[in-house]
This record gives structure tokens, C-alpha cells and sequence, in this order.
């Protein structure tokens, strides 16, 4: 079995262009490619992300589950843990270790629901 050669006939659109311009169209593709990727980073995350940026908050992973768990029954996690945890400790005008550890022994939930309710955060 041999293949057909039909490269010249898909590369007519292209035949055209300089290299500037092929350049220029190759990244533009690629660019077009890889933007819904990098929109499902921005936008999206998961318990095993959000427990690696508490754990770079200074949090154990025994302190960070329960903040993971209870921002996700909260609906919270496109806010992000660390942005949970950093808004409480503003609000509380404490530390933001303090406010997580608050968070870890189950207190101060129900200030989230209403400092994200504020925002518009909470579904």
C-alpha cells in the first residue's frame, strides 16, 4: 500500500505566505492551542493544588485536609484555600497561621459563608 502524496495540495492555503508570515501564523496556532489549557489552570484547581499552597503557608498536611475539605462543602474552591484563609485572617485582623488553625479545628465557618457572601462567593 502506498501512500498518496497530497502535500502539495495542503499547503496551498500556505504557499503564499514569507516566513515572517508562517512564522507568525505558527504561533498564532500554537498560541490557540495551548489557551484553553492555560484557562483551566486560571480557573480550576483540586484538593491535591489547594493542599500544596497550605502546605507553602507553613500548614502540615494534618492541618491543611480539614481547611481543603471545608472549602470544598463551602463551595469555595475557586477561591482558592490560601485566599479562604488569608481573608478570615484579615477579617479577624489575626495572622493568617492563626486564622487557618481556626479553620482546621472547625471554627469560624460560618464567618466564611458570610465573608464570602459579601463578595458574592458563596452558592
Amino acid at each position: 500500500m502506498k501512500r498518496q502524496d497530497d502535500f502539495e495540495t495542503r499547503r496551498e492555503h500556505l504557499a503564499a505566505l514569507t516566513d515572517q508570515e508562517l512564522y507568525e501564523r505558527f504561533w498564532a496556532l500554537a498560541e490557540e492551542i495551548v489557551q484553553p489549557m492555560l484557562d483551566l489552570g486560571y480557573k480550576n484547581t483540586t484538593p491535591a493544588i489547594e493542599r500544596s499552597v497550605l502546605l507553602r503557608m507553613g500548614f502540615s498536611s494534618v492541618e491543611a485536609a480539614p481547611i481543603v475539605e471545608g472549602v470544598m462543602k463551602k463551595g469555595l474552591m475557586g477561591k482558592g484555600c490560601g485566599g479562604v484563609v488569608w481573608r478570615l485572617a484579615q477579617k479577624k485582623g489575626v495572622s493568617v497561621r492563626e486564622a487557618g488553625l481556626l479553620l482546621a479545628a472547625g471554627q469560624e465557618w460560618d464567618n466564611i459563608d458570610a465573608l464570602f457572601a459579601q463578595i458574592g462567593g458563596v452558592k
